[in-house]
């Protein structure tokens, strides 16, 4: 797995990463939910009937899955931990709007006891994406995060696995382009090559196009680098 090292600008992610204003409002939403769990789990005890303690005990429950949600999402959400564990990947611009860029990313789906790689392009939309002028076809490096939802690992490609860029994480612009240099030209080349792709990637449901193998350059069919 490629990784790349660098200081992550924590104030400058905490402002521009979206993976982290999401979480924060997760974080937000599941406290608001607990409290109001709380609130009806009392309510229902104090009400007395024997209706109301079943549903009380299903409000506990509802009262403690969303405190566990709140209290793990910002262990989840650490800025450095999404840099330091995710694969740097390549990412394309496909398309912009006033609003928002969509990328295209080229990411490997295999989990680490598999036989080889198993590429896979997937999008990801963006309101900001600083660093960058946001022009199609400009590349956009980018590191990967994996989340397998699963309690089991089944099969050999990992459920979800998205990609964030680097410029959410630093103002320096000579590390975005010391980690666009470090990413393969014919990883690049194939991204440009399946620009068009882009769109039938968010049409599908599992927003990911595995690529076969066989038609991919050698140097891709393979782990070795």
């Amino acid at each position: 797995m490629r990784r790349f090292e660098f200081a992550v600008d924590r104030e400058h992610a905490r402002a521009v990463n979206e993976i982290v204003a999401d979480l924060r409002r997760l974080r937000v939403l599941a406290l608001a939910a607990a409290g109001l769990f709380g609130v009806g789990t009392g309510y229902l005890i104090w009400l007395n009937h024997p209706w109301s303690y079943l549903l009380a005990v299903a409000f506990a429950l509802g009262a403690a899955t969303a405190l566990f949600i709140g209290l793990w999402t910002p262990h989840r959400g650490r800025v450095d931990k999404l840099y330091t564990v995710g694969e740097l990947v390549p990412a394309v611009v496909s398309e912009t709007s006033d609003k928002a860029t969509t990328l295209l990313a080229l990411v490997d789906l295999a989990k680490p006891n598999s036989d080889g790689p198993r590429y896979a392009l997937v999008t990801r939309t963006v309101r900001t994406l600083p660093g960058h002028h946001g022009r199609p076809g400009e590349r956009v490096p980018a590191v990967t995060v994996r989340i397998d939802r699963a309690p089991t690992s089944m099969g050999d490609l990992r459920q979800t696995v998205s990609a964030i860029p680097i410029a959410w994480a630093t103002r320096d612009l000579n590390i975005i382009e010391r980690a666009r240099k470090a990413i393969r030209e014919v990883e690049w080349q194939l991204l440009t090559d399946n620009l068009e792709l882009a769109a039938k990637v968010r049409r599908v449901d599992a927003k990911r196009l595995l690529l076969d193998p066989q038609q991919l350059p050698d140097e891709l069919r393979s782990y070795a680098t």
